[in-house]
């Protein structure tokens, strides 16, 4: 039966010459390989973390405004499950399939061409979308520190693409590293930041937020509401956001079957107590009223009405080390999402080219740019962070779903790591993504139709061309044929 599916494979045709030149099959793929073996558990770990760590330093108060202390602390509670749960399925899924692909390849298998190009979109608007926030929010932060008199504006955010795309060009060893080094930075200044916050902690600052007596269920620990528990789903994410990136790392991983449930893991243990801190601690220090609408909410936490202190300098600029970090981080995630979606066909082909570095170039380039331009055109990070939410959510409800689908329909896969917990663990995070999805149009429902209109493209662009130019040789497609033909094989 093996020789059989082989042989199946074997014939399937090779890619269409693509836009660079007339290449044969082996060529393809020369063309566009990753270094492989340059990270390890370790920096699989950093990279969990930084993904993550600028939303403990801003964004997530946000919460309070929308559901109280009460409602945001369900809020992360239930976000943090759906994460947890989807951590462990895509933990699986990426010993199944350790290629760039990530979410896509997951879903290629499980839900087809249409399931794998939804879900690989869906992750590429969350991942060119962020960086492009996150860069207006390092600008803010430059403008508000003084520093080298710079305002927040196109010069900073063009600087901060030029220079940390150039490292990622440079090499994801070097990349990766670079990025441990300025996550621990950031984490042991939450850590700092907790133990300054705690001194003043006070439990009545919790649930000092006006009562809405209009709001259905309404109290001193929902303020507004049992209806602002929904409301603060998204800011809940933001403790959270950007962690189920890491299995885009496991083309370049060293032995990934091992190294990237390990690490999935590790990074969401320390995102959960990195949460459970900083939530508390800034909260209590001078109460939810106070941080609510903070950009900056640590730093009011611990400067009040006093004024700056040398602690709360440092926490300021432990923020911007924290912001730099993620939006390092997302880059490399968004340029290898955009790689495997290129190597397969489903985006322009030349957009997974690598250099002799073996770094996608096009793949960092032309989103850093597309990045640039809306950071500079439209100032809007809060906007552009919530359209990347809503893609996000949607790409975590099909890959629980992939999982579901592949537990179901192939239980007899080899499968190195299983999923604690099987299908209903990966059914909770599926059903809380969905739950997810509708509130981001609580919060912002410009910003959700704007995403949808983006998909809307995206899907014409893949009904009317890409759907009948796929690579048959790209990983993930290999992957999706060998199941077709072991099906084709049962049914003979």
């Amino acid at each position: 039966m093996a020789d059989d599916i082989e042989a199946r494979l074997t014939a399937v045709p090779a890619p269409k010459a693509s836009p660079d030149g007339g290449e044969g099959h082996d060529d393809y793929l020369e063309r566009r390989t990753l270094r492989r073996g340059s990270a390890g558990w370790l920096l699989l770990t950093g990279l969990g973390v930084a993904y993550v760590v600028s939303g403990d330093f801003s964004g997530w108060n946000v919460g309070l405004d929308k559901g109280g202390f009460g409602g945001l602390a369900i809020a992360t509670v239930l976000m943090g499950a759906m994460y947890a749960c989807l951590v462990f399925s895509l933990a699986e899924l990426s010993t199944i399939l350790p290629t760039a692909g990530g979410g896509y390849g997951f879903a290629r298998r499980a839900l087809g061409p249409w399931g794998g190009f939804l879900t690989g979109t869906a992750i590429l608007i969350e991942y060119i979308l962020a960086p492009a926030a996150i860069v207006i929010f390092i600008g803010d932060y430059v403008e508000s520190l003084g520093l080298f008199g710079l305002t927040s504006s196109w010069p900073v955010y063009l600087g901060c693409f030029i220079v940390f795309i150039g490292v990622h060009l440079w090499g994801v060893g070097e990349a990766l590293r670079f990025s441990l080094v300025v996550t621990a930075v950031a984490v042991a200044a939450l850590l700092v930041f907790a133990v300054g916050a705690f001194t003043e902690f006070s439990a009545d600052g919790l649930n000092d937020i006006p009562v809405d007596a209009n709001a259905f269920g309404s109290n001193s620990w929902l303020p507004l509401g049992v209806l602002g528990i929904w409301a603060a789903f998204p800011f809940g994410m933001w403790f959270f956001l950007g962690v189920e990136g890491v299995p885009l790392a496991a083309e370049e991983a060293k032995d990934p079957v091992r190294s990237m449930p390990k690490a999935l893991a590790i990074s969401m243990g320390i995102l959960t107590l990195l949460a459970l801190i900083t939530f508390f601690a800034a909260t209590g220090a001078q109460g939810a009223d106070a941080v609510k609408s903070a950009g900056n909410p640590l730093v009011v936490a611990l400067e009040g009405d006093g004024g700056p202190t040398a602690l709360s300098r440092f926490v300021n600029y432990a923020g911007l080390a924290g912001l730099v970090a993620s939006f390092f981080s997302l880059i490399y995630a968004g340029s290898r999402q955009l790689f495997a979606l290129s190597r397969a066909g489903y985006l322009p082909r030349f957009l997974s080219l690598t250099s002799r570095r073996k770094a996608p170039y096009l793949g960092l380039v032309i989103p850093g740019a597309i990045g640039f331009a809306l950071a500079a055109a439209t100032g809007n990070g809060a906007r552009m962070l919530n359209v990347a939410v809503f893609g996000a959510t949607i790409s975590y409800a099909l890959m629980a779903l992939s999982h579901i689908v592949l537990r179901r329909r192939e239980p007899g896969l080899e499968r190195p790591y299983r999923t604690p917990g099987g299908i209903l663990t990966s059914s909770v995070a599926f059903a809380l993504a969905l739950s997810a999805l509708v509130a981001t149009f609580l919060v912002d429902k410009d910003a959700a139709f704007i995403a949808l209109a983006v998909y809307a493209v995206a899907l014409a662009y893949f009904a009317l061309y890409s759907r009948h130019h796929l690579v048959a040789s790209a990983p993930e497609e290999e992957f999706a044929a060998l199941a077709q033909a072991e099906a084709e094989l049962t049914r003979d």
